[in-house]
């Protein structure tokens, strides 16, 4: 929720809750935007999304082989049972060790204006890498992780499949790219939303449809729009009023850690809210473990405001309406491991 939320929360709904759909959904195609799934290609940057390096992605998106311990997968934390994260509020990595924030959803991700909540990796290609490495997470090395895949006929196989005019198609550059183009088919269309903005009339119930009034009338779409609605820009956590250490850490400063400038400090990427009802608990700092616990909270230190009963239960309908068609994923086989295959390692 923006800074022109607060200018926008301090006037009454216009009107009751009885506008027509058509009107409705005009003001809503303003702020939202449908998923086309056949969009995702012009989305990707410098990786060619062809079937063969999608299903390599695949496999090493569930492969935990990439990891020190080979206990740790990227679904590990991005499961895609879950809304494509884990369960916990933050998730658990190299000899549990726990991580400091909640991890984000890799579904719609591809839509988002950066990667991590601070943004500190522009694409899915690069923070496909930042895992892998992280010592709290999956702590292994790019040499270690390429001696692995190279010991695989299989993934040998894969990778020149994948990779055909690269005279070393087994390298770490390319498994980010493979793992990219895998992560970039994990979309959800068909949301009551999308079908809502597509003409659908009966796709929202009166609930839903004033929440989503709600939700534009309130300022909360002042961030939350796009077609990932949110994620596609920076705000302070606390924009009216600064939340006590009870809703955030005081010394988690965002993204003012990657850019040096002061005036960074509590802001971090915009949630993207698609699937939100799926992911409980909210925030980077997984302190609300219900969405009416988090639209209180977003409204008390975003907008300055209090809502009643009756519109925070809308607006929480209307989250429900952003879950989509979830992608159906086949569980790999993978190659198997040889004698030059890297042992675990604790």
């Amino acid at each position: 929720m923006s800074r022109l939320g607060i200018a926008v929360a301090g006037f009454a709904l216009l009107a009751p809750f009885a506008a027509h759909a058509g009107d409705l959904r005009a003001d809503a195609n303003a702020v939202f935007k449908p998923i086309d799934p056949a969009s995702v290609a012009s989305v990707v940057k410098g990786n060619e999304l062809s079937a063969a390096r999608i299903d390599l992605g695949r496999q090493l998106f569930f492969d935990p082989r990439l990891s020190k311990s080979q206990v740790i997968s990227c679904n590990s934390c991005h499961n895609l049972s879950t809304g494509g994260v884990d369960a916990g509020p933050t998730s658990i990595g190299h000899n549990w060790e726990k991580g400091p924030r909640r991890a984000p959803s890799v579904l719609n991700a591809v839509f988002n204006v950066a990667q991590f909540w601070d943004g500190r990796a522009p694409d899915l290609k690069a923070q496909a890498k930042g895992p892998v490495q992280a010592a709290g997470e999956m702590a292994n090395t790019s040499a270690n992780a390429e001696k692995m895949m190279r010991s695989i006929p299989a993934y040998a196989t894969a990778f020149k499949a994948a990779f055909p005019n690269d005279a070393n198609p087994v390298s770490f550059d390319n498994m980010a790219l493979a793992i990219e183009a895998f992560e970039a088919t994990l979309t959800t269309p068909n949301s009551k939303l999308d079908k809502f903005l597509k003409g659908d009339d009966s796709a929202l119930n009166d609930s839903e449809k004033k929440g989503l009034r709600l939700f534009m009338d309130k300022g909360c779409s002042g961030c939350h729009n796009g077609v990932n609605i949110g994620g596609g820009d920076y705000q302070k956590f606390g924009v009216a009023q600064h939340p006590g250490a009870e809703i955030i850490s005081q010394s988690d400063k965002g993204r003012s850690k990657i850019t040096g400038k002061s005036e960074d400090d509590f802001v971090f990427r915009v949630a993207p809210l698609r699937n939100v009802a799926l992911r409980p608990p909210y925030f980077h700092s997984a302190t609300a473990w219900t969405l009416e616990e988090a639209v209180t909270v977003m409204a008390k230190y975003q907008l300055g405001q209090t809502l009643s009963a009756d519109e925070t239960a809308a607006i929480v309908a209307f989250l429900g309406a952003l879950s989509g068609d979830q992608p159906k994923v086949v569980y790999p086989v993978m190659g198997a491991s040889t004698k030059d295959t890297p042992h675990p390692q604790p």
